[in-house]
């Protein structure tokens, strides 16, 4: 932190402000002696904080019977941070289906909404379809949408930093549009755009099956992969938004294309085509011989584009979501083939969070960055420069 001088007022409230933010979020409920002890702060500054606070509407003073100091006189005065001060919506923008998520500033899950959507769907009318789900969410929450604080959205596709969509082959017109431009139109708050694979490796760090590791690969799979990596607890982007196309490696010299993977016919099958697909796996486990081949091919293709990026990035723990997630063959395969190149292979799980993980993660980004704006003393500092 940069030193500070007696021409720095504004900036001292706002670190002052973001520390005692964090300290009542920490909390239950806390006296002002709790939170002088907690910050560091002397008391009178800590008085002053509060005040402000609870004129902004995001700390209230509560009325809790402390039975032992009623005995002993006037009790202390307890306050608590207003989860419900404001609001966080989480957006999943797929091939078949758009969805939506709304908590509190705690990031409690307050409920969810999911419309399907055509894979052919342009791309005015798959926007229509996630206006329709949040409008119908903040509806039956009972929330304005003028509380909504910020919006994550996960979307397929290369994401440029201001939201719009480099590239993406999984939705019709998506390649070039400008997403958080088109969305922010709807929203009074920021709006934070995300490939999706990354949004999903978030969610499972946060409250899937990554929530013990920090170097984690998360591989939505489908006919063409995508993967989403976190470093150190940080998620890798690369250096033009592109980190973790894994399906895009048949492209270097393979001979099989992906939609030509599951297929039992000469015909290729859509990439998008779920119930197709949903088809050869169940002919597969009933035996049928060509099918199982399209499963073997297609689980091979995986394991090797997996290999590819856990050898480059050499991460602790490989996450497997998407509708492969539910195939009984993965683990065993993408584990052996592990164990052959790398020195020491990570583990390799299943998601929990399945179709909720890239609306999950979504709502974790917005959730981020209202904790940068209100509580981190960092981003306090980084402001007011």
């Amino acid at each position: 932190m940069g030193r500070l001088t007696g021409g720095d007022p504004s900036l001292l409230r706002r670190i002052n402000s973001s520390v005692v933010l964090h300290a009542l979020r920490a909390a239950d409920v806390a006296t002002l002696t709790e939170i002088t002890r907690a910050t560091g702060l002397s008391r009178p500054t800590v008085e002053g904080v509060v005040e402000g606070l609870i004129e902004a509407g995001l700390v209230v003073e509560t009325d809790i019977d402390d039975g032992a100091a009623r005995r002993q006189g006037r009790p202390a005065r307890k306050f608590r941070f207003r989860a419900e001060a404001g609001h966080l919506l989480g957006l999943e923008i797929g091939p078949h289906r758009v969805a939506a998520v709304l908590s509190d500033l705690h990031g409690k899950v307050l409920g969810t909404a999911a419309k399907d959507v055509s894979e052919t769907a342009a791309a005015d009318e798959r926007l229509e379809r996630l206006r329709g789900a949040v409008a119908d969410l903040l509806r039956r929450a009972g929330v304005a949408r003028g509380s909504l604080r910020a919006v994550g959205v996960g979307s397929p596709g290369i994401v440029e930093a201001d939201g719009s969509v480099r590239l993406s082959t999984a939705l019709p017109g998506w390649t070039g549009l400008p997403l958080g431009e088109r969305l922010r139109r709807s929203f009074k708050c920021p709006v934070l755009v995300e490939n999706d694979a990354n949004a999903a490796a978030v969610a499972e760090h946060w409250k899937g099956a990554a929530t013990e590791s920090d170097d984690v690969v998360f591989v939505l799979a489908g006919l063409s992969p995508g993967a989403g990596s976190l470093i150190g607890g940080r998620l890798h982007r690369g250096y033009g938004g592109a980190a973790g196309e894994i399906g895009a490696l048949h492209l270097l010299g393979r001979e099989v294309k992906p939609e030509t993977l599951l297929s039992t016919t000469d015909e290729p099958l859509h990439p998008l085509d779920e119930q197709a697909v949903a088809e050869v796996f169940a002919h597969a486990r009933e035996g049928d011989e060509r099918a199982l081949a399209a499963v073997d091919r297609f689980i091979r293709r995986l394991v090797h584009d997996v290999a590819a990026l856990v050898l480059a990035l050499d991460p602790e723990l490989v996450v497997v979501g998407g509708w492969a997630a539910g195939l009984d063959g993965v683990l065993e395969p993408l584990r052996r083939e592990l164990a052959r190149y790398c020195l020491r292979p990570p583990r390799v799980a299943l998601s929990v969070l399945g179709e909720a993980a890239v609306a999950t993660g979504a709502l974790r980004l917005a959730l981020d960055h209202v904790e940068d704006e209100l509580f981190a003393v960092e981003g306090a500092v980084t402001a007011g420069r």
